[in-house]
């Protein structure tokens, strides 16, 4: 199978400033399923790291007393003692919007200044457009000497409260004010992948391109510069250290580095006109699709995307999409409600309007029936590409803030049948395979080790699957909850209706504020990426 099949070129990528690869083979990736999954492989890694390693990170939102295992240690206790040990920490925060607007400029401020006090340094970076955000959530780890234990860790988890939950879903103790409809400790949904081999290398180069970036951190705001240098902030990226070599070879992953940046003046030295390839990857992945993408994602937004769906539900009459999401948006409130609300109405609606009842869109909740939120942002299709990253299916995460994902192809062919369920000849690949099945024996109960996938190999028996599965558990709550709750997690999602005048104001504001679009203007005009 070409990987050109199914990866962007690099002339398909439009940037050639940036010194990303097209794309790199022999790498080993593993998808770590739940914040205490990755917090705890996280500790172990970091806390073998010795004098003279590199520890890089660039993240949303940072608590520094988020636990990442039950007894610790804290963020900033990890981080901090790394960086006392002499290991080089360097990190990127985004420098996020004021606390009173429940986000996390002072919890981010905060984890920098404990890092900067035991000797490592972490920026606050604001250099996106207006109203956006650095929504990249990525760890690297470099063992100059040691290249064979060189990792890195790219996904939708960040260092921060609520994301340290488990396949129980009962929510992390340390938990983020959301929707009163999540209750006082949210569960939560979500996925990180592990590198090892030549990408480490790439992510390496993607972080340093962004730290060595020389336009001000705080380039949009005078009183915030102004404010940062009263309080003694660090305002200027220090040296990184010389990057080494590439890792060895691990293993039969090819992976391809998909990233967002805004169009936005002055322009990134590494991305003058932006970067799309997240937004060129899904299109050129999605439109290969024949029989089944499975996606989970925490917004599934946008005309645009929903155009991309609609499109090949309409080219392939046995192409089915499943989509995982949220129960409920995670903000309450009379303005933010409904824009959240119409944004995936209308999306949905084209889709189905394309696809019909091959359209199959479910939320999750927990064996207490409480809903769990979908922060996950995954896609497999066809049991070939499968992609995990920061990045929703929205114009925002497209186009408009910084997102980071990880595209991957498995050399190996999975000889289960259908062994090549598209028909094209690509045939069904280990690693897209196990991901999605993994993340479907969680939803429907089923064993972990794989012994009831009968049902959930061929994309027809897996939808039909799904499809019972949820039935069966909105059946069980429609009649009262009694008898035996049947196995499942998943129930048809069906989001609340709004009025016709409500939708006339909130789809505007959708558009402009929750979902704006950060392509230069040729790219909007052509309606292209």
């Amino acid at each position: 199978m070409p990987l050109t099949n199914w990866f962007l070129t690099a002339p398909e990528r439009d940037n050639d400033v940036s010194a990303i690869p097209a794309w790199t083979e022999a790498n080993t990736a593993e998808p770590l399923i739940h914040g205490s999954t990755y917090f705890d492989r996280l500790v172990t890694a970091v806390e073998a790291m010795s004098e003279g390693d590199y520890l890089f990170f660039t993240d949303w939102r940072g608590d520094p007393d988020e636990l990442m295992r039950p007894a610790g240690p804290t963020v900033a206790q990890l981080f901090c003692r790394a960086a006392e040990r002499g290991v080089v920490v360097k990190g990127l925060m985004w420098r996020s919007h004021l606390d009173a607007l429940q986000y996390s400029e002072e919890e981010n401020r905060h984890l920098g200044e404990t890092i900067a006090a035991a000797g490592g340094e972490v920026l606050l970076d604001q250099r996106v457009r207006r109203g956006g955000s650095h929504h990249q959530k990525l760890v690297v780890l470099r063992h100059p000497g040691r290249p064979e234990r060189d990792v890195a860790y790219a996904g939708g988890i960040d260092l921060c409260h609520s994301r340290r939950d488990d396949a129980e879903h009962r929510g992390d103790p340390q938990a983020v004010r959301m929707s009163v409809r999540y209750g006082d400790r949210p569960p939560w949904h979500d996925v990180q992948l592990q590198v090892t081999g030549p990408v480490v290398g790439a992510l390496d180069t993607s972080f340093r391109e962004r730290w060595d970036d020389p336009t001000p951190l705080d380039f949009h705001s005078p009183l915030a510069w102004l404010r940062d240098k009263v309080r003694g902030a660090d305002l200027s990226a220090g040296r990184l250290p010389p990057r080494p070599p590439d890792p060895p070879p691990t293993g039969r992953h090819a992976v391809q580095v998909l990233r967002t940046y805004p169009s936005v003046r002055p322009g990134y030295d590494f991305a003058p006109d932006g970067e799309r390839t997240v937004a060129r990857g899904y299109t050129k992945a999605i439109r290969r699709a024949r029989r089944l993408i499975y996606l989970e994602d925490q917004y599934l937004w946008s005309r645009e995307v929903a155009d991309l769906f609609a499109g090949a539900l309409a080219d392939n009459p046995d192409l089915h999409l499943i989509a995982i999401v949220p129960r409920f948006p995670d903000v309450d409130g009379r303005l933010a409600w409904p824009p959240n609300q119409v944004g995936r109405a209308k999306a949905l609606e084209v889709c189905r309007r394309a696809g019909g009842d091959r359209v199959h869109v479910f939320d999750v909740e927990n064996h207490e029936g409480d809903p769990v939120y979908v922060h996950a942002k995954v896609c497999v299709v066809d049991d070939v590409w499968a992609s995990v990253g920061s990045d929703n299916f929205n114009r925002r995460s497209w186009t408009h803030d910084s997102e980071l994902s990880c595209a991957v192809l498995d050399e190996t062919r999975d000889d289960r049948a259908p062994t090549d369920p598209a028909g094209l000849g690509d045939g069904a690949r280990v690693f897209a395979r196990d991901l999605r099945l993994r993340l479907m024996r969680e939803h429907l109960d089923r064993a972990p080790d794989g012994s009831e996938d009968a049902d959930l190999l061929d994309p027809a028996d897996a939808v039909a699957a799904v499809r019972s599965h949820a039935a069966a558990l909105a059946a069980w709550h429609e009649n009262g909850r009694g008898g035996p709750r049947p196995p499942g997690r998943l129930t048809p999602h069906a989001p609340e209706r709004l009025s016709r005048l409500t939708q006339l104001w909130a789809e505007p504001a959708y558009r402009l504020v929750y979902d704006p679009d950060g392509r230069p203007r040729r790219h909007r005009r052509r309606a292209t990426w």
